[in-house]
């Protein structure tokens, strides 16, 4: 089964990311109290090996990885890495408590699962976790079980490129498991009764995750991402198209935005014009998600937004979002929520995009 391992601690690897732009490699040890980052790669994917976010080509991946190592001198074989929210079931089930952990994964695996995958279990790799006990509403004790699947056929790429690379794949996870990791000592700041969004703003679209208590309860890609927000800036700016998006990690979004479109007297400045209206349109789609979220959830309130992935990085977005969806709003910064030693500095703009690769890197120390 793929999901081996899922949720338990691994011996020292590399935690691997690999995102249709870009390769990310990370090595941590632990030091005392804190970790020290021994290893950051980042590496441009060439165009062809995904499509709509899918791996299509896993020999030239699988090339790229082993290259990218080499050329690092990187020997390490073990590794964690991950598959995006989009391909993975995720619910919460509750389960009697009286039944032993074999009886539970009987009844969790081979009956319950069945219940809520929209195939047929046979085509699904699956994982749980047992998360708390709680009482129904009849008074039986019951425990709430974290039900975790992905089409085989999906996890089937991952292992084959990593196998073709060489690689032992022994943790495959869901990417945003792997950005709250990360960032758990931000989320116990909230109550059970306090939802925190994560907005991983990725390539090609942007993974909003509910989170309480530091489970997904809801998630939801909307197709909007940092190549569409550099594609529109391109375009209103007369440049060509690139897969680089390098251009929107020097971007400042105004925080007063009507009066900042001005440059002097020649009207609006059409570039940043574009870009808003991109934004624009992701904020309307993070506004239906949470209200659709909350109109099942009953008393739940949204105490925070926090921007993740490589645009969520972006100058002065935070401000954008909690001016727009008055909801108070933060860029994450793994490297300070997980007290991280290094040897080089990591700017503040590339901080939120490491979330997702320091976390699988975590699960390897």
């Amino acid at each position: 089964m793929i999901f081996k391992n899922l949720f338990s601690k691994q011996a020292q690897g590399l935690g691997i990311e690999v995102a249709p732009e870009r390769l990310n490699i990370v090595q941590l040890h632990k030091q005392k109290q804190t970790f020290k980052l021994d290893t950051l790669i980042s590496e441009p994917v060439p165009e062809g090996i995904f499509e709509e976010g899918n791996i299509v080509d896993s020999p030239a991946l699988a090339e790229l990885i082993q290259e990218t190592l080499a050329a690092n001198s990187i020997k390490a074989r073990k590794v964690a890495t991950s598959v995006p929210m989009r391909e993975a079931i995720i619910r919460i089930i509750p389960i009697p408590a009286e039944l032993d952990d074999q009886e539970l994964r009987d009844m969790v695996l081979n009956h319950e699962a069945g219940l809520y995958l929209p195939y047929p279990r046979e085509e699904v790799d699956l994982d749980y976790q047992k998360l708390g006990f709680f009482e129904d509403e009849d008074g039986i004790e019951k425990v709430q079980v974290l039900l975790v699947a992905t089409k085989r056929e999906v996890t089937d790429v991952y292992l084959d490129t990593f196998e073709q690379a060489g690689l032992e794949l022994d943790v495959l996870e869901i990417n945003s498991f792997a950005l709250i990791r990360t960032i758990r000592e931000q989320l116990r700041q909230f109550g059970p009764q306090e939802a925190a969004v994560l907005v991983d703003i990725e390539f090609e679209s942007t993974e909003i995750a509910i989170v309480v208590d530091g489970v997904p309860q809801f998630s939801r890609t909307v197709p909007i991402g940092t190549f569409q927000l550099q594609s529109a800036l391109s375009r209103a700016m007369n440049l060509p198209t690139k897969r680089d998006t390098e251009m929107l990690q020097g971007m400042t979004i105004p925080s007063t935005p009507v009066d900042s479109l001005r440059t002097g007297a020649t009207g609006i400045n059409p570039g940043m014009a574009a870009l808003l209206r991109v934004l624009g349109e992701l904020a309307d789609e993070l506004r239906r998600s949470i209200d659709f979220y909350l109109n099942q959830s009953g008393e739940l309130e949204i105490a925070q937004l926090l921007l993740a992935g490589p645009g969520g990085g972006i100058g002065q977005l935070d401000e954008f979002f909690t001016n727009r969806l008055s909801l108070p709003t933060e860029q994450i910064d793994p490297v300070a929520s997980l007290s991280l030693e290094m040897d080089e500095e990591i700017p503040d703009v590339q901080r939120p995009g490491l979330g997702t690769v320091l976390g699988l890197g975590l699960r390897e120390v």
